[in-house]
């Protein structure tokens, strides 16, 4: 009996290079040969996932995440953030002008959707342009427009002025030591 030899490729790797052709755009032939018009075709947003630029309904939401634990995001799942320049009692936001392009102020509005979280600690405060921005125990929240997906943290530490909020308004810290921790179960 011989055995039969088979190539197994794991799942991911077929559903990224699937992806990956999607993503991909596609180009029509013009006369003899030459390069027609490209099509956008495999462009479209992935069904499922918010789009990074779209922006969200106004609205904070506890979440978890695997390395940080307990975090703060949008209606559409991206992380908020805290900024330490900003003041507390009385709320107010210190991120305006370049700063507010880089971390948007998470907008408040009538309907503010508020999931998992004390709703006694989600508030409002008027930015100097007169819009409502959320806060959180008094902190004014901002999302990072340099995270492209939900659950990405690329602004943790950044400048040591921006961390992701805790549900409690606190801000996520880590240090070696949690990471060390994190990784061996401690």
């Amino acid at each position: 009996m011989n055995p039969v030899s088979r190539s197994v490729i794991p799942l991911p790797l077929v559903l990224a290079a699937v992806a990956l052709t999607a993503a991909c755009t596609t180009g029509t032939a013009g006369p003899n040969g030459s390069p027609g018009a490209a099509s956008t075709a495999g462009t479209a947003q992935i069904p499922g996932m918010p789009d990074p630029a779209a922006e969200p309904a106004p609205g904070v939401t506890a979440a978890i995440l695997f390395d940080l634990g307990p975090i703060v995001t949008d209606t559409s799942g991206f992380t908020l953030y805290r900024y330490d320049k900003d003041t507390v009692n009385p709320p107010k936001s210190n991120c305006a002008e370049t700063c507010a392009r880089t971390w948007i102020p998470a907008k408040a509005g009538p309907d503010l959707v508020v999931t998992g979280i004390d709703r006694a600690l989600v508030g409002t405060v008027t930015r100097d342009d007169g819009t409502e921005q959320v806060t959180l125990a008094g902190w004014p929240l901002y999302r990072n427009a340099k995270d492209a997906m939900p659950g990405n943290t690329g602004g943790q530490g950044v400048d040591d002025a921006w961390f992701p909020a805790k549900p409690d308004g606190t801000k996520v810290l880590l240090t070696a030591e949690t990471w060390q921790a994190d990784d061996l179960g401690i």
